[in-house]
């Protein structure tokens, strides 16, 4: 697939799904995770409803790529 230059909003929106998901997993002891079920649906529909998917050819593979390429960000990051 060829390298799609997404956003920077949008990327960040990612990103942080990315770390919510990943805080839902682990929460602290004598935490729900009600919280984090709700910011992960808050960023799903904002990442849903970027103008960005209106664009013409826009496809699940587009989305795949803005997951993978907010996990690489997130790795560039933390080294």
């Amino acid at each position: 697939m060829q390298f799609i230059r997404f956003p920077d909003d949008l990327l960040a929106l990612q990103t942080a799904w990315l770390r919510t998901y990943e805080a839902m997993a682990v929460p602290p002891a004598g935490m729900g995770t009600s919280l984090h079920r709700r910011q992960l649906i808050r960023l799903s529909c904002d990442i849903a409803a970027h103008p960005f998917w209106a664009m013409p050819g826009r496809s699940t593979a587009a989305r795949v790529e803005l997951l993978r390429q907010a996990r690489a960000d997130r790795w560039a990051r933390a080294a």
